[in-house]
């Protein structure tokens, strides 16, 4: 567990469990700017999956029969104060605690394979454990996630669904995306990173959850290591800016993000977003900045999100160093 001092504000679990990105709903919680708390999430499956033993099908997952599904439960909203219309929330990602089991499943319908012959494995029902080990400081920290006796990587946790309460709206947590934020599964979401959100209403109105302890580019198959987290946060207030999609303040790089169908007009967005950084923040020429996308060799593209025939959108980021100006 992190070591919260006494009096640290915190969501538990029991609370994270809404559905939708809803202004009109009460906050669960207040906090200033720059103040830390934390936040208990549950995993996408709303905590049904904790077996390999149970499978992704509506006897276990009645959540699945509702329109829109019942998924990617989240916690919130979180009223920070000093946060008005027209500015930007600056989410810094302090810490995530993992769990020591992880799950991925397979859920027919899900993924792009479809009733493939070759594939047949892959259409599901089923369900995967993943075995979370403690690294050389002994804790999940620094640990690995375990998929058999052969495979291993090092944990990457990061938050999968991350959003602002629009102007009006009420949005599925599970489909949310867009300028806001939303279910887009971008793996810079992650501790050290600093996660820029457009605020529509008094207070910003966060919402978080969705925690995997590691996730591919692209999570083709739909699903990750999806675990119960707790997270820790701190928001502060840029005033009276607006970004045409949620951009990533990591350390040494900065993320522009797209989210779009075809995965080439989310790789463009990106690209776009890339360019008028350039242009209005750095006062690089238009046309240098057009130049720079295919000459300067460490802006790179990310593909966070692209699971084709699902109804979200594909996420891309264009990532590029800060000292590459």
């Amino acid at each position: 567990m992190f070591g919260s001092g006494a009096g640290m504000k915190r969501i538990p679990r029991s609370q994270a469990l809404r559905y939708e990105i809803d202004p009109r709903l009460e906050p669960v919680l207040r906090v200033a700017a720059g103040e830390s708390f934390e936040v208990e999430t549950e995993d996408a499956s709303s905590g049904r999956i904790r077996s390999a033993a149970t499978l992704p099908t509506p006897e276990y997952r009645p959540e699945l029969l509702h329109s829109p599904p019942l998924v990617n439960p989240v916690a919130g909203p979180i009223f920070v104060e000093d946060a008005r219309p027209g500015d930007l929330l600056a989410v810094k990602v302090e810490g995530i605690e993992v769990p020591p089991d992880g799950f991925t499943w397979l859920r027919p319908g899900l993924g792009p394979l479809g009733d493939s012959k070759r594939w047949l494995g892959g259409t599901g029902p089923y369900t995967h454990h993943l075995r979370h080990e403690p690294g050389p400081s002994g804790t999940l920290r620094d640990g690995r996630a375990r998929f058999d006796e052969r495979i291993s990587w090092p944990l990457r946790p990061f938050i999968g669904t991350m959003a602002t309460a629009a102007e009006r709206e009420v949005i599925a947590s599970g489909f949310c995306q867009g300028p806001n934020g939303g279910n887009l599964d971008v793996r810079d979401f992650a501790p050290g990173s600093t996660v820029l959100l457009n605020v529509d209403q008094p207070g910003g109105l966060l919402f978080v959850g969705d925690v995997h302890a590691s996730q591919a580019d692209t999570e083709l198959t739909g699903t990750a290591d999806e675990i119960p987290a707790v997270v820790r946060l701190s928001c502060t207030v840029v005033r009276g800016k607006r970004l045409p999609a949620p951009r990533v303040l990591k350390d040494e790089t900065v993320v522009f993000l797209g989210i779009d169908k075809p995965l080439e007009s989310a790789v463009m967005k990106a690209i776009v977003h890339f360019m008028e950084w350039l242009v209005e923040e750095h006062g690089v020429a238009p046309r240098d900045a057009y130049l720079l996308t295919s000459l300067h060799p460490e802006m790179r593209v990310h593909v966070y999100q692209m699971i084709p025939g699902f109804p979200l959108s594909h996420v891309a980021g264009v990532e590029f160093p800060r000292r590459g100006l």
